[in-house]
């Protein structure tokens, strides 16, 4: 996906539309989508001076926003960071379409690769998910979790270590906090 279309899709998630009013309006007021603009825009640079501008630029809103999150991460479209606070993402992970992010969040490993998240997936707020896990589509992760295990899709988990709390897709809510989904196109 180029990276107009992953700046459109993230947009698209935080506003249900996309102009470039609103794009403007967002970079000024909503430090999430500020941070993921410039964070798609250095991962994209190609040449070394637009890399080293970009980076310093990533750096500086790191400081401010407290989001550590590398340009090398791979990040599917429609992702929506809720607020600002802490939040480290491992440079190791891969993130789908459609991911919301609460503050507090850490995606992290110290042995090697860190967790793969698929589509349509609800981060709550002070989660930790640690290590080569798997999470599936549509799983909420509740507040304060920690996990450890892989996730089968269209779950509810919470907890400390997080276990499955409800079947989302036999009660017909699986993916209910994911707001303004952005459509994938099919290729």
């Amino acid at each position: 996906m180029k990276t107009y279309d992953l700046i459109k899709s993230d947009l698209y998630r935080y506003c249900g539309e996309y102009s470039l009013i609103l794009l403007l309006e967002q970079l000024v007021l909503n430090e999430g989508f500020n941070y993921m603009f410039w964070l798609r825009l250095a991962g994209a640079a190609s040449s070394r001076p637009a890399r080293l501008v970009l980076n310093h630029i990533i750096r500086l809103k790191q400081r401010r926003y407290g989001f550590v999150i590398s340009p090398r991460t791979k990040i599917g479209p429609g992702f929506y960071i809720s607020h600002v606070g802490s939040l480290v993402v491992n440079p190791t992970a891969v993130i789908g379409a459609n991911c919301n992010i609460s503050q507090g969040v850490t995606i992290g490993s110290n042995h090697g690769k860190a967790a793969t998240i698929g589509d349509n997936v609800y981060i709550g707020p002070n989660v930790c998910i640690v290590e080569d896990v798997t999470i599936g589509d549509n799983v909420t992760i509740g507040a304060g979790s920690v996990v450890t295990k892989d996730i089968p899709s269209n779950v509810t988990v919470a907890g400390c270590p997080a276990r499955i709390l409800t079947d989302d897709a036999s009660l017909n809510r699986a993916a209910r906090y994911i707001m303004r989904p952005w459509a994938m196109q099919s290729s």
